[in-house]
């Protein structure tokens, strides 16, 4: 299944149309039923992703919050599944919609337009009396990120509970933004407008011989060179001290997926310019652990998963320990254990879930008057 250029137009060269195989795939993933989880006894909102994207942009052009939706793009990992050749897996659903914020106000009307599309999306039923703004907040809303400084103007909306074992939808609202991706596999746009079109015009359902004509963009740059880094398991980047964090954490989990450097003679610069910028963004120790455990925690959901964060622990490891520059005996050392540390407790986990799985409870142990558990040896790499 290939994908060719729509034109020769050499400023198009970021662009391409989806051949019928793909557009088929992005319908069935819009035709899916997403499961937003709430906190507590919140119910659980079932509604296919077409769906909440319609009512979405409908909130957000109502005469009540009078924004202009210029355009709506599928992004990340689900869009590179779309892309793919192969089985992609993705954890989050990605979209973004294009809107002005140039107004602080903007920012506000963003979050009261997706609060207002949960309170009609809740299930039938449920009594609304008592439900406030604050309240769907609350239950259904597991990160809110506002940013607008230096060039810079989008929110983020996620909705699920994070780490829920289910796909959270992470709603963008993007006016500008300098960096909209990290690695050229993971740059790719689909705008849905057509789609969306498409759904609300035809009574037809789409087959190969009648379906939109669907773009999607890199914002990498050159798309026929971005596909092939997806087909062929590459990594790619430019710039890295651009990106928040230098992308350091994303190339690790990129490597532990069996992903390899596009350029192997570069990636030892690349290296460096993501361990500066990781240091940079993450300068004390305590933002660090921070932002590792929210790391692992939301990028390795699952009993495979799981099994994969000691391997990615310890590819970090010996990035940081062959590739930082930037920082003293004392601070590497700092770092380097910080890492150790959460490789340990997640090797520890990971033996005590094949031990309750595998094994039969242990006996405990009668002395003085009290039961005592045996003790297991700690075969962590730290304790050698």
């Amino acid at each position: 299944m290939e994908i060719t250029n729509n034109t020769s137009n050499e400023k198009d060269v970021h662009k391409s149309v989806l051949s019928y195989e793909q557009v088929r795939r992005l319908n069935d993933v819009m035709d899916e039923v997403v499961s937003i989880h709430g906190r507590g006894n919140f119910p659980t909102i079932e509604v296919k992703l077409r769906d909440l994207v319609t009512v979405v942009r409908s909130k957000l052009e109502s005469e009540t919050t009078g924004m202009k939706v210029r355009d709506i793009r599928v992004n990340g990992g689900l869009a590179s599944y779309v892309l793919s050749t192969k089985s992609q897996p993705y954890n989050d659903l990605d979209l973004i919609f294009g809107v002005e914020l140039s107004g602080g106000r903007n920012f506000d009307r963003v979050k009261t337009a997706v609060l207002s599309s949960l309170y009609d999306l809740l299930p039938e039923g449920v009594s609304r009396k008592r439900i406030s703004t604050c309240s769907l907040k609350e239950a259904y809303v597991s990160k809110m990120v506002k940013v607008n400084h230096d060039g810079d103007r989008w929110s983020l909306i996620s909705l699920g509970i994070s780490n829920s074992g289910h796909k959270n939808v992470e709603l963008k609202f993007v006016d500008s933004m300098k960096r909209p991706f990290e690695f050229s596999v993971d740059s790719f746009q689909i705008v849905l407008d057509s789609l969306l079109l498409f759904y609300a015009c035809s009574e037809l359902p789409i087959s190969e011989n009648f379906y939109p004509t669907v773009v999607v963009e890199s914002v990498y740059g050159d798309f026929q060179e971005a596909l092939y880094h997806l087909h062929k398991k590459l990594i790619a980047t430019r710039q890295p001290e651009e990106i928040r964090g230098g992308g350091l954490l994303k190339y690790c989990n990129l490597l532990v997926r069996n992903y390899r450097p596009a350029n192997p003679e570069y990636i030892k610069t690349l290296e460096r310019y993501m361990c500066s910028r990781f240091f940079i963004d993450f300068s004390d120790i305590n933002q660090q652990r921070a932002k590792l455990e929210n790391y692992l925690w939301n990028h390795f959901v699952g009993t495979e998963e799981e099994a994969l964060k000691y391997n990615y622990l310890v590819l970090l490891h010996q990035v940081v320990e062959d590739s930082t520059v930037c920082l003293m005996g004392h601070e590497r050392r700092q770092t380097l254990s910080l890492i150790e540390e959460l490789a340990c407790r997640v090797l520890y986990t990971e033996q005590q879930r094949l031990m309750s799985t595998a094994a039969p409870a242990a006996t405990l142990i009668y002395a003085n008057g009290y039961y005592y558990a045996p003790l297991i040896p700690c075969t962590c790499p730290c304790t050698s």
